[in-house]
């Protein structure tokens, strides 16, 4: 998590996502977190990729508009979207909802997309992470006690990579930190693009 800084941050982070800002401190980015708010819908004419650019770049810009930042400090967006046959999963607004997430991703093969997007002022710019996991086949008794712990609130697919489910994935092609929800290679390629020093 951010704390309290003394001096301006490196950079702004367009997320409430306390997994985002556990992430972007693992690489020792000095940040300060802004709330925004986007409509996430995906439209009929979007591709699934496509439609996660859009999101993160959304949260960016959303950011950069906000009455809340100063100075001419960049501002980073993220969005992660898990795709099964094509459908963005989005997240479960309730246990039955989870429950068929679950059952749709259970001993099949899925996709996870997260696209990062950094703004500053008339310059943007955004990196696509594509991930593959795999699940095995889960029993009714362990998607009703994975539910029942609360793990699928609040998460693309109903899941996260860092809980309990992790118990479910049989294997990753890809960014463990992409399916977390912030992807750190392009995280920090981006970041340094727009010369912001990583690793400090």
């Amino acid at each position: 998590m951010n704390q309290p800084q003394a001096c301006p941050p490196q950079v702004y982070l367009a997320s409430v996502s306390p997994r985002r800002q556990e992430l972007l401190s693992q690489i020792g980015v000095n940040f300060q977190q802004l709330s925004v708010d986007v409509e996430e819908q995906r439209s009929e004419s979007e591709t699934p990729e496509q439609y996660v650019k859009r999101v993160a770049l959304d949260k960016a810009q959303a950011g950069w508009n906000s009455e809340e930042r100063v100075l001419g400090i960049p501002v980073l967006g993220a969005d992660t979207e898990v795709v099964v046959d094509g459908q963005v999963m989005g997240k479960p607004q309730d246990h039955q909802h989870a429950m068929e997430m679950l059952d749709k991703l259970s001993g099949k093969e899925h996709q996870v997309i997260s696209v990062v997007a950094l703004v500053q002022g008339s310059r943007q710019q955004l990196l696509v992470n594509l991930n593959k996991v795999y699940f095995r086949d889960l029993s009714q008794e362990e998607k009703q006690a994975y539910c029942k712990s609360g793990g699928p609130l609040g998460k693309a697919g109903g899941y996260g990579i860092q809980g309990l489910a992790a118990a479910f994935i049989s294997h990753l092609e890809g960014s463990y930190s992409g399916v977390m929800g912030l992807p750190l290679y392009e995280t920090s390629k981006l970041l340094r693009e727009f010369g912001i020093d990583v690793l400090k």
